[in-house]
């Protein structure tokens, strides 16, 4: 083989490389694939940035489907020897529009359309429950 078929096949290669690893960047799996309706309502995220990171959601959904809830927690940032809590909500109406750094993060009045809590914790394990206020 001459130094110009090596060329050749090398730059195919590293072309065909290149166009699968942007292909693979811009399709990974996200929040918008999952089933149902999620509007993100309130967020807090503490003004520490040399510890932990904490950070809340509170979480409108349409969904009851469990797993989706699930994996949409998983999608959540999550910093490492920080905090991610994700507060899901059944009720538009009832669905905080603040959240403070205190548990439950939101007053009283909103723990009835509360479905479902996920939480990361400082370790990296993820926990899921359904119905956290009954």
């Amino acid at each position: 083989m001459n130094a110009k078929k090596v060329f050749y096949i090398l730059g195919s290669l590293v072309t065909a490389l290149v166009v699968w690893f942007v292909y693979e960047s811009f399709n990974q799996p996200g929040v918008g694939q999952l089933e149902g309706t999620f509007e993100e309502r309130a967020f807090y995220r503490n003004e520490n940035n040399t510890g932990p990171v904490k950070r809340v959601y509170a979480v409108y959904t349409s969904s009851k489907d469990w797993d989706a809830l699930e994996q949409y927690g998983m999608y959540m940032p999550h910093t490492k020897y920080g905090t991610t809590t994700v507060y899901f909500f059944d009720q538009s109406e009832l669905t905080p529009k603040n959240l403070n750094p205190t548990i439950p993060h939101f007053e009283s009045v909103y723990q009835e359309s509360c479905i479902a809590v996920y939480e990361k914790n400082a370790m990296g394990q993820a926990s899921f429950r359904i119905q956290p206020f009954n």
